[in-house]
């Protein structure tokens, strides 16, 4: 039987690129792994990885052996830690990645509260206005907001909250949706389509392009709103200060437009480690 720890050296050459990076990261000297890696690929019967004095490259057959490898290293690692933590504390790292705005106004206040109820629990906490990848970025939880487009992950709706329609005072009369047309409208990279209905019932399909300025950050939006720049789809939690204030008015008040999800995604494994389960419950709750 092939050695796990072969696995986790042969993993560890592929992602530190070089023997010597892989030797260091495991804590091991550079002839160790050489030969580990070489036993690895005298038990398969295969070359995993071509090398020559500048590089290392997967072959095809490495490639395929790297997926699974990495699969099944991670199901290993998450059944041990669910047999050691299930009637203890929660210990270990909880890796979370989620938008900056939604960080601040929701995330970030939850992890702490969360950690004082597990104060053995290490948790880092990312924040991005791109989707990371959970499997290659090694994260355990991602709170993603929207719409939720196909996965291979497993997701849980946390929650949902409402958008408006909001722009800087000058804009306060654009009530309808054809005086909407008529003014400059910021859009959002990843809100590019949504429902709205109108007083009378009647559903349309509101679409943010062709927009005058698109970013990818609720934030920076925001922040052309209350400038003046035209008309945004923003939460209602990123916008309520600046509409009790009245930097921001909404327009089209009298319509609504479809609530947003919120959901924390993880990686499809067979065995959920307890800390994700715990967080996503006290999100939920």
């Amino acid at each position: 039987m092939v050695s796990l720890d072969r696995f986790d050296t042969f993993k560890a050459v592929v992602e530190a690129g070089s023997l010597t990076a892989a030797a260091d990261l495991l804590g091991q000297t550079r002839a160790v792994v050489s030969f580990n890696l070489k036993r690895l690929e005298a038990e398969l019967g295969v070359t995993l990885l071509t090398r020559n004095t500048r590089q290392l490259a997967l072959t095809d057959a490495g490639e395929r052996f790297y997926l699974r490898c990495t699969r099944m290293l991670e199901e290993a690692r998450l059944a041990v830690e669910e047999a050691r933590s299930e009637h203890a504390q929660l210990k270990g790292t909880l890796r979370i990645t989620t938008t900056v705005e939604y960080a601040l106004a929701v995330v970030a206040p939850a992890v702490e509260a969360f950690r004082r109820l597990h104060p053995d629990l290490n948790i880092h906490l990312s924040t991005s206005s791109t989707h990371a990848d959970l499997i290659s970025e090694r994260f355990d939880v991602a709170i993603r907001l929207g719409r939720l487009l196909d996965s291979n992950h497993r997701a849980v709706q946390l929650s949902t909250f409402d958008v408006f329609a909001v722009a800087a005072p000058q804009f306060a009369e654009v009530q309808t949706l054809e005086a909407l047309e008529q003014v400059p409208r910021l859009g959002h990279g990843r809100l590019t389509e949504l429902s709205v209905t109108e007083p009378a019932g009647i559903q349309h399909q509101y679409r943010a392009g062709p927009a005058a300025l698109v970013a990818d950050s609720a934030a920076v939006l925001q922040a052309f709103a209350v400038r003046g720049h035209g008309v945004a789809i923003l939460p209602q939690w990123l916008v309520q200060a600046d509409l009790e204030a009245g930097r921001l008015v909404r327009v089209l008040a009298d319509h609504r437009f479809a609530p947003q999800g919120v959901y924390a995604m993880y990686p499809d494994t067979r065995h959920l480690p307890l800390k994700v389960r715990a967080f996503i419950d006290f999100m939920k709750g």
